[in-house]
């Protein structure tokens, strides 16, 4: 997980008391319904208190942060983000909607004002309050499966009807060792009869500590045929401050044996070419982490299509979608492209065939499937979640495709 400056922190103090003054300036507004003095004061003063716990426990945890245990600091840092979006932002909209709602009061009679715009100013503050607890409490681990048919004309007969499931980005840190909640995925996984299952990337949030006794739960995982994986950014160990180069290099050896242990060929610029009883052939293409900067670029795409270029049919593994559009279509006869990386920022609006997050404007391509000429590449919403505890409109995703020609 990432780690910010005291002064970043600072600054995210300020902006949250800020609010909190703006917020409580409203309150006292609605408060002056309330008959009861008692009850006025409690609401004050428990305002008060958490506003000023929780800005006490930010700043107690980045002065102590060096010193705590790696898993309880994972743990601590995402309590206390969860309830600082759970807190901030409800009062955010509460502050803008009941302002402009007070600005505007022409449109509102002397009583309606009295009434009525405080209601609606503080059911502004409550109704986006509750959709972020369900999405911490229910939405987080409420796996979705995504299934699609895809269609392809230089699919070899005998692989028509190849069932493909995809994960990413489990980021198997967050589960905190939670083994029950990974296996409820892979019951779902294990329904789906995949002939091949693949990884996209980020297995762990940063070191392979975290796959301890992880291993036993990720053997059930079954396909017919093979299991595939590739590295995400989050794997390299590039987010975390090491005493050396070996060690650093030691945590990656560490990972790429737990996809050994559980039976997963891990992809490193390579491909793995599959040959069915008819002596058809498909080909798997995995390629290390490619991204634009700050990511960086370990991916080697011409040399992991060195020894399959006569493969008419090509699966890529690529953990980040910008390197479809960079270096993939229009540029290879790579069919699918396979990815993740996004988690489609754990927050979108979603209805029928419309999506939309704020991570679009980061990402051109960022959940779901796209289509350029014959190329496909379909981004996966990620298993896990980093950061923020819960998941918004962006349920965690398992992806079936199926391909037929």
């Amino acid at each position: 997980m990432k780690t910010y400056s005291l002064f970043t922190i600072i600054i995210l103090c300020i902006a949250i008391l800020f609010v909190d003054v703006l917020a409580f300036y409203w309150l006292q507004s609605i408060t002056q319904l309330i008959i009861s003095d008692l009850l006025r004061t409690s609401i004050y003063v428990l305002f008060w208190t958490f506003t000023l716990g929780l800005i006490s426990s930010i700043l107690v945890l980045k002065l102590r942060l060096d010193g705590l245990n790696p898993m309880r600091k994972h743990s601590l840092i995402s309590s206390l983000y969860g309830l600082t979006v759970s807190s901030f932002i409800p009062k955010l909209i509460f502050v803008v909607i009941i302002t402009i709602l007070y600005f505007t009061n022409h449109f509102f009679s002397e009583t309606e004002s009295l009434i009525f715009v405080p209601l609606i100013g503080l059911l502004s503050g409550f109704l986006p309050f509750f959709v972020i607890l369900y999405g911490i409490f229910k939405s987080l681990y409420h796996f979705k499966i995504h299934s699609h048919t895809l269609r392809f004309t230089n699919i070899p007969t005998s692989f028509n009807g190849l069932r493909i499931v995809q994960i990413s980005d489990i980021h198997i840190g967050s589960f905190n060792y939670r083994y029950h909640i990974l296996d409820r995925a892979i019951k779902k996984i294990n329904s789906l009869q995949a002939d091949y299952i693949f990884i996209t990337g980020d297995l762990v949030n940063n070191y392979a500590w975290e796959l301890h006794g992880w291993d036993k739960v990720f053997n059930k995982l079954k396909a017919k045929k093979g299991k595939y994986s590739i590295l995400g950014n989050h794997d390299y160990g590039d987010y975390s401050e090491w005493n050396s180069p070996e060690e650093k290099k030691e945590n990656l050896e560490v990972i790429k044996q737990f996809y050994h242990s559980i039976d997963f060929k891990l992809l490193m610029n390579e491909a793995n070419i599959i040959t069915d009883e008819n002596n058809e052939k498909i080909a798997v293409v995995g390629v290390e982490n490619w991204g634009k900067p700050p990511f960086k670029q370990y991916g080697d795409l011409q040399k992991s299509l060195k020894e399959v270029k006569m493969i008419p049919f090509k699966i890529l593994l690529s953990h980040d979608p910008t390197h479809w559009i960079e270096e993939v279509a229009n540029k290879t006869d790579i069919s699918l492209t396979l990815s993740g990386h996004t988690h489609g920022m754990q927050a979108a609006f979603q209805y029928k065939n419309f999506q939309w997050s704020p991570i679009k404007f980061k990402y051109k391509h960022w959940a779901g499937l796209y289509q350029q000429g014959k190329q496909y590449l379909y981004v996966n919403r990620g298993l896990g979640w980093l950061g923020f505890p819960g998941r918004l409109g962006m349920r965690p995703e398992i992806t079936l495709i199926e391909i037929h020609n």
